[in-house]
């Protein structure tokens, strides 16, 4: 029993794999993208998040693995070039997020200690040497992977709800409270637009069908852990939010972009506040590259396993699967390569379709798991249009995110195909 997870440790790596190094990393992007109805950006997002969370309670009851989403997509779709271009994009997908955690790192750090004096340099001199700090960690040891990460979900969730307490405190009388007001809001299409870029600060919560086997009383336990968790982090990011919008100017807020919840710390603690907050931000983007890591390296194990990559990624290169470097490698490339804006767009292109497609699985075997077929294709439905609105939205004001995007997903199909159908030949 001693390997069991509970219900609190289900519903901690929800929260955890959620508020991450995603709040830390998007919420300026948020309010520059949709100004006074960031609040609001975050609910669009969080309500796809909470409905398509029914298809995964549904799905980890009847098939609980530690293959999680690929498993479920397997179980849609077969073994086919379909499913196994999805869960190619699911590992890309990892690695989007850990370059967006490794961009949030490497813009808190330099506020702390500047290495060169040019921030953009001290950016990505941190942004990189978090990712090779990491992977050494996850060589090491898995359980200090696992220790950092339960430590640091109680720190920064004390943290963010002394910053919201502290906050909403600090409002009364605050000029900039009038900045939330719906003359500031941007059109409709906007805030959904940006709610849909942000989509990434949401992805974590299916981190819990990969722990769904180990749950203790799974018929319980599991919706519970779904839908608490989502639910209390849609309530999380809508406070932190309205507390952000009303403690600083619209200018502060685009100028402190990259690490805006620090800045939002100012007004009322002033330079402590500043300084604790950089530290909130850096355990927590630290613990979530630690995580995203060996949750990266073992999907793309469990892909090769099933005979959707090449079985050379089923081999260990020192202790770890070989994915574990290649995701290394390639999240460096991402980080050093491309903005925030972009990596957010590709990474939330990457998860609206992942998560359109266990929805469409929910739908489509609902019999099977025992699911109203309304949820799941109102879940589908609601990715889809969301990933239609994000790329047309998006290539009208941020052409090299919806690219680089649209090439990830061309690339992980095309590699699919040619794996497949070379594999046939042999």
């Amino acid at each position: 029993m001693s390997d069991k997870i509970s219900l609190k440790n289900a519903i901690s790596i929800g929260i955890g794999g959620m508020v991450g190094g995603g709040i830390f990393a998007v919420l300026g992007l948020a309010v520059t993208l949709s100004k006074g109805a960031t609040p609001i950006a975050f609910l669009f997002a969080g309500i796809v998040a909470f409905i398509t969370s029914y298809s995964y309670v549904k799905l980890t009851l009847k098939f609980p693995d530690s293959g999680g989403t690929v498993k479920f997509i397997n179980q849609g779709f077969g073994r086919s070039i379909f499913s196994g271009s999805i869960n190619n994009l699911l590992w890309v997908s990892y690695i989007i997020m850990l370059s967006l955690y490794a961009s949030a790192f490497g813009s808190y750090a330099p506020n702390l200690l500047e290495i060169t004096h040019d921030t953009t340099v001290d950016q990505h001199i941190y942004s990189s040497a978090i990712i090779i700090i990491a992977t050494i960690i996850n060589y090491y040891s898995v359980k200090v992977v696992s220790s950092i990460e339960s430590y640091s979900v109680a720190i920064k969730l004390v943290i963010l709800i002394a910053f919201i307490g502290i906050g909403i405190y600090g409002l009364f009388g605050n000029a900039n409270l009038t900045q939330l007001s719906t003359k500031n809001w941007e059109s409709p299409i906007q805030i959904l637009t940006a709610g849909m870029v942000i989509f990434v600060a949401y992805e974590g919560f299916e981190l819990i069908a990969n722990a769904g086997a180990d749950i203790i009383n799974p018929e319980k336990n599991i919706p519970k852990a779904f839908y608490y968790s989502v639910g209390f982090v849609i309530l999380l990011y809508i406070i932190i939010s309205i507390v952000t919008v009303g403690s600083l100017s619209f200018e502060s807020i685009k100028s402190a972009e990259e690490y805006v919840l620090a800045e939002a710390s100012k007004p009322m603690l002033g330079k402590v506040g500043f300084t604790i907050m950089t530290i909130a931000a850096l355990i927590s983007t630290f613990s979530a590259i630690n995580a995203t890591l060996y949750g990266g390296s073992r999907v793309s194990y469990v892909i090769a396993k099933d005979d959707e990559l090449p079985h050379e990624l089923t081999s260990k290169l020192w202790n770890q699967p070989i994915g574990l470097i290649i995701t290394m490698i390639a999240t460096l490339i991402l980080v050093n390569f491309l903005n925030l804006e972009s990596i957010s767009t590709a990474g939330s292109v990457g998860f609206l379709i992942i998560f359109a497609t266990v929805n469409y699985t929910g739908f489509k075997i609902s019999e099977k798991i025992n699911s109203k077929k309304w949820i799941p294709l109102t879940g589908f439905i609601l990715c889809a249009l969301s990933l239609i609105v994000l790329i047309i939205k998006q290539f009208q004001s941020n052409k090299t995110g919806v690219i680089v995007a649209i090439s990830i997903v061309i690339f992980c199909f095309l590699v699919e195909t040619i794996y497949k159908k070379t594999e046939k030949k042999a």
